[in-house]
């Protein structure tokens, strides 16, 4: 199983949330959100962002907005 880092797990919430990760990497980020509120909240912050603005997958959003909703979420779960 792989074991994630906080600033790891931002990098790959995407691909966790659109099921293109491998089983290890996916029980890695399950166990990773369980042990850490921080990386929770950010996950349900994710998941609330997508849900609102229509459930398009990131790389159809136009680029300006998915960049500053990830600058935004990464800035957030820094600091």
């Amino acid at each position: 199983m792989k074991r994630f880092r906080c600033d790891e797990l931002v990098e790959v919430i995407t691909a966790y949330l659109e099921d293109a990760l491998d089983q290890p990497a996916r029980d890695g980020v399950r166990m990773h959100l369980a042990a850490c509120e921080g990386c929770e909240r950010y996950f349900e912050q994710i998941r609330t962002t997508i849900t609102i603005v229509g459930d398009p997958p990131p790389e159809k959003l136009p680029a300006d907005v998915r960049d500053r909703l990830l600058s935004a979420f990464k800035e957030r779960v820094q600091s």
